[in-house]
C-alpha cells in the first residue's frame, strides 16, 4: 500500500513539473542593422528561483541589458505566479539570425528567427540630435486597400516626457493607428540612438496619387551642460526641438475591370471563411433551432469594410439572425478585421433540406488576382419531432351487434313506432316550454373568456413563453386552426413570426407582445358557407316578428 502511495505521489509531482511552461517572444521579427530588439522570457514555475541561461546568446547577439518582472494573478480562484525576464539584444550581423533555445531547469524555449536588414550607410553625414523618418511598405496599392506607414523618431540626446506628435489626418483616406508606440535603440555612425516607432494603416478612398502629409514632433532635450545647476524641484532646463517628417507619395490604383460588378470590393492579403454549428447539422429535428455561426476573417482590411454575408437560403426553413460581431486585430502585417454572423435556423418539416453554398469574392493583393472563398452547399437530414405530431384520439368501442330476433307483425311495429314518437314529441315540447329561446353553450374546461384574458395578460407582460402556452390553449377552442387564421389574416401571421423569433433567437428578451394581442382582437370572424348560401335560415327567432 505504501509503495502504491509513493508511486502515485511521484506521478503527480512529475505531471505537475511537466505542466510548467517556459516561453520566449520578441517585440518584432524584422529590424535593421544596429537596432535592438526585446526578448521576453516567461515562466510560470513558482517553485524555481534560478535564472535562465543566457550564455547561448553571446555568439550572435550583444546583451545590452536584462531586467526581471514578477507578477501574481488570480484565474478561476487559483493564484498564478509568472516571472518575466526582459532582455535587450543587438544582433552582431545582418541577414537571418536565430535566437537559440534557452533553458530554465528542464524546460526549453522555442527558437526564434529574426530578419536583420542592412541599413543605408550614412557615413560622413552629420545627423541632428533629433530627426524623424517616414516610410511605406509599398509604393502603390489598390483603392480601399491597406498601406502601412512606419514613422521612426531618432534621438541621440535624452528627452523629457513632454514630447508630442501631431495627429495624422488624410481627407482622402481612412487612418488606423496600429497599437502602441515601440521604443528600442539603434547605432548609427557609431552613435547610439533611441528610437520611437509608430505604425499606421492607411486605406485610400480615391484612385490617383495620394500625398501623405508631414507630421511634426516636438520635445524638450535635456541640457547636460548645466548639470551643476540641476534642481529636481525647479524648472526643467533644456532646448525645445521641433522636427518634421518628409511627405510620402502613394500611387492608388482603381478597382480592376475583371472584378464582379455586383460583388463588394474586398482587396486583401488573405481571406478565410469558416462556419460552426450548434448542435451539429446531423442532429437537426423539425421545430427545433440550429445555431449557425459564420466567421469572415480578412488580413489587410478593417472590420468596418467587411460586407454582410449572404443569408442562408433554403425552403421550409425559418431564419432568425442576430447582430453581427465586429473585431479588429493589429499585427506585423497590419490590420486584420473579422465579422461573425450568427443565426437561428428552424426547420418547418422533417425530411431533406438543401442549404445553398456561401460564396465571397475577393481580390488577392499579394498575387494580384481574383479569388472566391466558399462554404459548400449542405444537405440537412431533418428528423421528425414526436412532440409536434398530432396525437390520434382514442379508438371508440365498436357497437354491440345483437343477434336477430323473431320477426314482428306490421301492426305491432307501427304501434310501437307511433307510441315512441308521441312520447318523444311530448317530452321535447315540455322541455322547450321550460327553457329560454336560446340555450347557453355549455363547454368543458376553461371558458373562452378566461383563455382570452390569460392570452392578453401574457402578451402585455411581454412573456414569450407564457404567450405561446396561452395562445395554444385559446386556439384549441376555435373553429379553425392557428395556421388557418394566420393564412387569412396577415397581421396575425407577422405577429406569430415575431413570437417565433423571440422563442428561437437570443433577442427574445426584447420581444413586445402588444402587436400579437392587437392582431388577436382584430381577427375577423370566419365565414360560414352554409349561412351565406341561405341567409334567411336561422336557428334564432326574429327580433321583431310580424
Amino acid at each position: 500500500m505504501s509503495r502504491l502511495l509513493c508511486t502515485l505521489i511521484l506521478g503527480l509531482l512529475a505531471f505537475s513539473a511537466s505542466a510548467q511552461t517556459f516561453t520566449a517572444s520578441v517585440d518584432r521579427t524584422r529590424l535593421s542593422a544596429g537596432e535592438s530588439v526585446e526578448l521576453t522570457l516567461e515562466s510560470d514555475d513558482a517553485t524555481r528561483f534560478s535564472k535562465p541561461d543566457l550564455e547561448p546568446l553571446n555568439a550572435l547577439f550583444e546583451v545590452l541589458g536584462t531586467r526581471q518582472v514578477n507578477r501574481l494573478s488570480t484565474i478561476n480562484n487559483q493564484a498564478r505566479a509568472v516571472t518575466r525576464w526582459i532582455v535587450t539584444l543587438q544582433p552582431r550581423q545582418s541577414g537571418y539570425v536565430v535566437i537559440p533555445q534557452l533553458s530554465l531547469g528542464d524546460n526549453q524555449t522555442q527558437a526564434i528567427t529574426l530578419h536583420v536588414q542592412d541599413s543605408a550607410s550614412q557615413a560622413g553625414e552629420q545627423l541632428a540630435p533629433v530627426f524623424i523618418d517616414a516610410s511605406l511598405d509599398q509604393d502603390s496599392v489598390y483603392v480601399q486597400a491597406q498601406a502601412l506607414l512606419t514613422l521612426r523618431i531618432y534621438h541621440s540626446v535624452s528627452l523629457y516626457d513632454d514630447s508630442s506628435l501631431s495627429p495624422l489626418e488624410i481627407p482622402q483616406a481612412r487612418v488606423e493607428v496600429l497599437g502602441e508606440a515601440r521604443t528600442y535603440e539603434r547605432e548609427i555612425n557609431g552613435v547610439r540612438h533611441g528610437v520611437i516607432e509608430l505604425r499606421y494603416a492607411i486605406f485610400p478612398q480615391e484612385s490617383g496619387e495620394l500625398l501623405i502629409p508631414a507630421q511634426v514632433f516636438s520635445a524638450t532635450a535635456v541640457d547636460r551642460s548645466r548639470s551643476d545647476d540641476f534642481n529636481p524641484f525647479g524648472p526643467r532646463t533644456g532646448k525645445v526641438t521641433r522636427v518634421k517628417s518628409p511627405e510620402v507619395p502613394l500611387q492608388v490604383k482603381a478597382k480592376p475591370a475583371g472584378y464582379p460588378a455586383d460583388a463588394p470590393w474586398l482587396p486583401a492579403r488573405a481571406l478565410s471563411l469558416a462556419e460552426v454549428w450548434s448542435p451539429q447539422p446531423e442532429q437537426a429535428r423539425a421545430g427545433e433551432s440550429l445555431t449557425r455561426s459564420i466567421l469572415l476573417k480578412v488580413e489587410g482590411l478593417s472590420s468596418a469594410q467587411l460586407p454582410p454575408l449572404p443569408a442562408t437560403r433554403g425552403q421550409d426553413l425559418r431564419r432568425y439572425p442576430d447582430q453581427p460581431q465586429l473585431a479588429n486585430q493589429a499585427g506585423e502585417t497590419g490590420l486584420t478585421g473579422s465579422r461573425e454572423e450568427r443565426e437561428a435556423l428552424v426547420p418547418n418539416r422533417s425530411g431533406t433540406l438543401e442549404l445553398a453554398a456561401v460564396e465571397v469574392p475577393w481580390w488577392n493583393t499579394a498575387e494580384d488576382r481574383l479569388e472566391i472563398a466558399r462554404l459548400p452547399a449542405l444537405t440537412l437530414q431533418v428528423a421528425s419531432n414526436p412532440s409536434l405530431e398530432v396525437q390520434d384520439s382514442p379508438m371508440q368501442p365498436a357497437p354491440t351487434i345483437l343477434p336477430p330476433g323473431p320477426p314482428l307483425w306490421p301492426w305491432q311495429l307501427s304501434s310501437a313506432l307511433l307510441s315512441l314518437t308521441t312520447l318523444l314529441g311530448f317530452a321535447l315540447w315540455w322541455r322547450a316550454r321550460r327553457q329560454p329561446a336560446v340555450m347557453p353553450n355549455q363547454q368543458a374546461g376553461p371558458s373562452p373568456r378566461n383563455l382570452l384574458d390569460d392570452l392578453k395578460r401574457s402578451c402585455l407582460a411581454n412573456d414569450s413563453q407564457a404567450t405561446r402556452h396561452a395562445l395554444d390553449a385559446w386556439a384549441r377552442q376555435q373553429p379553425e386552426t392557428l395556421a388557418d387564421m394566420a393564412a387569412r389574416f396577415t397581421p396575425l401571421s407577422d405577429a406569430l413570426d415575431g413570437l417565433n423569433g423571440a422563442l428561437y433567437s437570443e433577442s427574445g428578451q426584447h420581444w413586445q407582445g402588444r402587436n400579437l394581442w392587437l392582431a388577436i382582437r382584430s381577427l375577423p370572424a370566419v365565414e360560414n358557407p352554409e349561412s351565406n348560401a341561405n341567409p334567411e335560415a336561422s336557428a334564432l327567432p326574429p327580433l321583431y316578428p310580424r
